[in-house]
């Protein structure tokens, strides 16, 4: 826990700093890559994930660990081929797990998240599930147990794996010649992200394209077909924690509502999008079909509201930062609180950009728990008040400023709007 949090301090500018050079760069360049209200929806989105990762806040079914020591056939030690064979094992894992993730429909739900964004570039490759609460990828690691590939090599080797497939979701890089025949590519990924009918469901492979080809799934990019990204049933709104449960509320609600018992029970193990007759004709749900026609979600945000919310981006990243910093003398069980705490914080600032009416109650809700926090921790906030009791006073003061600008933007920007209101329909 302590280990992964120290390794986000340098991973977390890395990424923020090329998602700026990618912003820099596509400014020179003429190109439209990002949108404010999707770019802090996507960072708020990797904020959560990474909440949730160093909380550990997630169950694995059987760990590597146990899975190597029950059943490796050899005993080897660690060279450089041993992490090379660990790193395509990992990749093969990874294209079978992505892969069932899009085409079995309660996996679908957990990565929805990464798919929902409208855009294509380096800041939508941070939106990732908070959803995973059972993990099974190490089921798939059997290869690497049997080789006897040790636990430690694979805890070195999976973050460099999922590192290592952040830099191609970008519009700014074209093909890249004998390249394209091995690794994945922006465009690959350009495919896989796109809902276009000769895209769909194409491209799982994470690093190696190869697995791609060898099992079917593999398209190219086309000149003749611009992509359109995004999900067929568009999430219409910039939350990350509703993005991440919107499909899993449509199965639950199916599942309740169909009248047929086997209905209920395999609609979880269908292929994704698949919805018991009865319901689908009764609840019918807005599926994307016609791409000349179709619109991305983009709430008109005044210059006000959409800089308040970069600043509250900033704030809650702080609030973050200040936690993975000092989470062993935190401890627990107050990381988990802490962690509730921020969620609550990117629930209201996302509701907000939504011109959501519930924004207010949200925002109020944020407001009580921080101070009760800081009231229970005798005028502290986990530690602050050792740097400085100023920094404590002046978190506090942000509480009650926050609550009066959301108060400022309900009665300027959100009463009255259409379509504020809430449906996980």
């Amino acid at each position: 826990m302590e280990t992964y949090a120290e390794v986000l301090n340098y991973a977390i500018p890395f990424f923020v700093s090329l998602i700026i050079i990618e912003q820099v760069a596509a400014h020179f360049m003429g190109i439209k890559v990002n949108r404010g209200a999707d770019t802090i929806s996507s960072l708020s989105s990797g904020n959560s994930n990474t909440i949730k990762d160093v909380l550990g806040l997630s169950i694995a079914i059987v760990s590597y660990g146990w899975l190597v020591d029950k059943v490796a056939l050899f005993e080897i030690q660690t060279t450089w081929v041993v992490v090379v064979i660990a790193f395509v094992a990992k990749d093969f894992a990874g294209y079978w797990m992505h892969r069932w993730e899009h085409e079995i429909n309660f996996l679908w739900n957990r990565h929805i998240i990464h798919h929902s964004s409208e855009e294509f570039n380096l800041s939508c490759a941070l939106r990732q599930s908070v959803s995973e609460v059972f993990s099974i990828f190490a089921l798939l690691m059997l290869p690497a147990a049997l080789l006897g590939v040790p636990a430690k090599v694979i805890a070195v080797v999976a973050p460099l794996h999922l590192f290592a497939q952040f830099w191609y979701h970008t519009r700014l890089i074209g093909k890249m010649g004998f390249l394209e025949r091995i690794i994945v590519t922006p465009s690959h990924h350009r495919v896989h992200h796109s809902i276009n009918p000769e895209y769909l469901d194409k491209n799982y492979g994470q690093v190696f394209i190869l697995w791609d080809k060898l099992f079917g799934s593999f398209q190219p990019e086309l000149t003749e077909v611009p992509p359109v990204y995004g999900v067929k049933r568009p999430a219409k709104t910039w939350n990350p924690f509703l993005i991440n449960f919107q499909h899993f509320w449509l199965l639950f609600t199916d599942a309740w509502r169909t009248k047929n018992w086997w209905d209920k029970f395999r609609l979880w193990f269908m292929p994704t999008g698949w919805r018991p007759a009865d319901v689908a004709k009764k609840y019918p749900v807005t599926i994307v079909e016609d791409l000349d026609a179709f619109e991305k979600y983009n709430p008109k945000l005044s210059t006000p509201l959409l800089s308040w919310s970069w600043l509250q981006l900033f704030i809650s990243f702080l609030l973050m930062l200040h936690l993975f910093n000092n989470i062993a003398d935190i401890g627990m069980p107050a990381i988990l609180v802490y962690g509730a705490f921020l969620t609550v914080n990117i629930i209201s600032y996302t509701i907000l950009m939504d011109k959501s009416k519930w924004a207010i109650i949200t925002e109020f809700i944020k407001a009580m728990f921080g101070f009760s926090l800081i009231w229970v921790q005798g005028n502290d906030w986990f530690g602050l008040a050792a740097i400085s009791q100023s920094l404590v006073y002046m978190l506090g003061g942000y509480f009650v400023v926050s609550f009066l600008v959301v108060l400022y933007f309900t009665k300027t920007e959100i009463m009255g709007v259409q379509g504020g209101e809430y449906s996980l329909n």
